[in-house]
């Protein structure tokens, strides 16, 4: 697997732990969007995208936050008993969309990223810079002739 290309988009006054968004490509043929990368104790880290996890009422089947005490839709009220827990028991709100299957290829995704991430770093030191992340759209990650 060869990423053929890395976009990041730095997040300004990062006070937060989200330093900023990235975008690869890989083998010029597959986009991976919304990677964050995230200022961890030990360095920057990359966390894949991922979405909220909702559960359902009971009483009319729509999905609400896992959170939620009533129904949305509803307002039946809502159980919480059954909330995803991970190994740690810690509440999962969020599932990884995609991500790597093993170390190895997570340790060469991350490097890649966190390289990139330090590269742009210093390009938006310089007088006129412009992330090349902005106004991405499909085409922008079309194979460059």
């Amino acid at each position: 697997m060869e990423i053929t290309e890395v976009r990041i988009k730095l997040v300004e006054n990062a006070a937060e732990r989200l330093l900023a968004f990235c975008s690869i490509t890989i083998d010029a043929a597959f986009v991976i969007r919304d990677l964050k990368i995230i200022g961890g104790p030990s360095g920057p880290f990359v966390a894949m995208p991922s979405r909220k996890l909702c559960g359902h009422c009971h009483g009319c089947g729509f999905k609400n936050p896992l959170r939620a005490c009533y129904c949305n839709q509803c307002g039946t009220k809502l159980t919480t008993n059954t909330l995803p827990r991970d190994d740690e028991g810690r509440l999962r709100l969020y599932a990884d969309i995609a991500h790597p299957i093993n170390a190895a290829c997570r340790e060469h995704l991350q490097r890649r990223i966190v390289d990139e991430y330090e590269a742009e770093i210093v390009r938006a030191r310089e007088p006129g810079y412009v992330s090349r992340y902005d106004g991405m759209g499909d085409e922008d990650h079309r194979p460059r002739r």
